[in-house]
């Protein structure tokens, strides 16, 4: 029986733990509390802090001295972890993980393969994404059993041992979530839920709220989760129904995986701070702009953190045995901030301005599969739309989106970093309530009170109580149906691949633990030869049944709401059966 409900946020730019005692019968208090992490700050220096940031840093061998970089746990972990490798890593960025969690989300790459940090030179150790989110779990752990799980009296307190909760993008396909738990179980992790990040926020809100949230949120109110963290812009919407005089949560709606945050509005301020040196006659090498980039990223918290500051010095390190005579100097002034992030990643647009897609090279660079269009607003707008299309074409629609062109939000709840920029989030109400007026609705309310930084790890942490028994769960099952393709039987035509059909096998909204069987119908199986096997996914199509085939799929794919999968390749052995059923 565990002892505790944990809660690991395992973020894009920071990690961090909270937990409810189970045995103490306490649901909300001082019951509830958020780990401090102890890590390296500096060199011969480990503080306790109650965020992980989300870095690794591989040091060279000769780069520090012997016992320096010691934990509690280790006296010579290998690598860094946390605080001292964010910061050291912005003057060696060669040697500097980060973004990992993007990287574990990206179909085009074997996210099992050492290839981070991404273009490094030969002689650094590189570690895969399933490897580096592996690492970050793994110091959470041993920070939680260094606390609790000492003593050989205190065994029972071990993380391995309780009720843990990890989050993850609701936007998260079922291969990235399946890595997710693969790392989680390689750091010696054993009962693991997962559990989406804007739902997590929501749970944070509620347990912050207490009884006082049945005062904000009514039957019918229509909740909109805006969750921009470091990596990804997540959209949810959660309803609030009457059931006997009872409230219930349902999930409704999930959007798309939009590789769209933080990490991109540190790029974008680099490249303008960069294209103003380059006028100057400084130019930076690729080595030069990631240090910028993590610059940029400090002083871009230093302007939110304090209104008074209107500008900050970025000191760009330089290479060689003479760093400090070679190193760069610029600034990022709040007019350079405000243009940027306020109005190059949240313009105010028309709802029917939908992202752009661009034409793309034939060939590119691989990299992270970033977003085309960094309008958040524009992303907002077509998830909107297409989730008012969805529910219009539903036969059992739990909103009424009777004579709207998109989804109408009563309340927002803000989740993720990017939020603490009290501007970012004043320019989306704003926005989404110049859309809500244009059709006649009345402006949607923001949900307060939730503590940005640390919402999604006490959000897990209090949905762990909730799944002892107590509480408000919000429902909602699977936030896609999902599908397997099945090639069309047709005589062969010069030029032309046969169709690909598309059969349910998991319905949208299928409830975690339930089955259901496909409909007895026969397929031909390849035996003998390689052969690939395609999957799926749609968060509009909210009425098929298992067993149901789709016959184009292609222009399903081509209507937006569907995610193709990369295809799984097998070699199935030989069969005197080539008929499967």
């Amino acid at each position: 029986m565990a002892r505790y409900a944990i809660g690991i946020d395992l973020g894009t730019t920071h990690s961090a733990v909270s937990y409810f005692n189970l045995e103490d019968g306490k649901p909300r208090g001082p019951s509830q509390s958020m780990l401090p992490v102890p890590q390296v700050t500096a060199p011969g220096t480990v503080e306790a802090r109650p965020l992980l940031p989300s870095f690794l840093y591989l040091p060279s061998a000769q780069e520090f001295p012997e016992g320096s970089l010691g934990l509690p746990w280790s006296q010579e972990p290998g690598v860094i972890v946390g605080d001292f490798a964010r910061s050291h890593g912005a003057k060696v960025p060669t040697r500097l993980v980060s973004s990992a969690k993007s990287w574990l989300s990206h179909p085009g790459v074997d996210r099992r393969s050492a290839l981070l940090p991404w273009q490094a030179p030969p002689e650094v150790q590189r570690v895969s994404p399933l490897d580096a989110s592996a690492r970050y779990l793994r110091h959470l752990k041993e920070a939680w059993d260094h606390t609790f799980a000492r003593a050989q009296e205190e065994s029972g307190n071990a993380l391995s041992k309780q009720e843990v909760i990890v989050t993850v993008p609701a936007s998260f396909d079922a291969a990235a979530r399946d890595l997710t738990l693969e790392a989680a179980k390689a750091a010696g992790l054993e009962h693991i839920t997962l559990l989406e990040e804007p739902q997590a926020a929501l749970y944070a809100w509620l347990e912050a709220m207490g009884e006082n949230f049945r005062r904000q949120v009514q039957p019918g109110e229509v909740i909109l989760v805006v969750d921009v963290g470091g990596g990804t812009s997540d959209f949810s919407v959660i309803t609030v129904k009457d059931r006997e005089g009872d409230l219930e949560l349902l999930r409704v709606a999930v959007g798309d995986h939009i590789l769209l945050g933080g990490d991109n509005m540190d790029l974008a301020l680099a490249h303008t701070l960069n294209q103003r040196m380059a006028a100057d006659g400084r130019k930076l090498d690729a080595w030069q702009f990631n240090g910028l980039t993590y610059g940029c990223r400090q002083a871009k918290e230093t302007l939110y953190a304090d209104p008074s500051v209107d500008r900050v010095p970025i000191a760009i390190p330089g290479r060689g045995s003479s760093l400090i005579g070679g190193t760069l100097r610029t600034e990022l002034t709040r007019e350079e901030l405000d243009r940027v992030l306020t109005d190059g990643f949240f313009p105010v647009t028309q709802v029917a301005d939908l992202p752009r897609t661009a034409r793309r090279t034939g060939l590119a660079q691989m990299a992270l599969p970033y977003a085309q269009d960094p309008a958040v607003t524009k992303h907002l707008a077509a998830f909107l739309t297409r989730q008012a299309q969805a529910l219009a074409a539903s036969a059992d629609s739990p909103v009424d989106v009777t004579g709207k062109g998109f989804l109408h939000p009563t309340a927002v709840l803000f989740n993720g970093g990017v939020f603490k920029a009290g501007p970012l989030k004043g320019r989306v109400m704003e926005v989404l309530n110049q859309w809500l007026a244009a059709e006649g609705a009345p402006p949607a309310k923001e949900l307060e009170g939730a503590d940005l930084d640390l919402a999604v790890a006490r959000g897990a942490a209090y949905y762990g109580w909730v799944r002892q028994g107590h509480g408000l769960r919000i429902r909602g099952g699977t936030a896609r149906a999902y599908y397997v393709g099945v090639e069309t039987a047709m005589p062969a035509v010069p030029g032309m691949e046969p169709p690909v059909k598309a059969l349910c096998v998991a319905p949208f909204g299928m409830e975690e633990g339930t089955q259901a069987d496909v409909p007895p119908q026969e397929f031909g199986l390849v035996t003998g030869e390689p052969t690939s096997f395609r999957f799926f996914a749609s968060s509009v199509r909210r009425d098929d049944r298992v067993g149901e085939m789709l016959e184009d799929v292609e222009s399903e794919l081509a209507s937006g709401g569907w995610r193709r999968w990369r295809p799984l390749r097998r070699r199935c052995p030989d069969s005197p059966r080539p008929l499967a059923t």
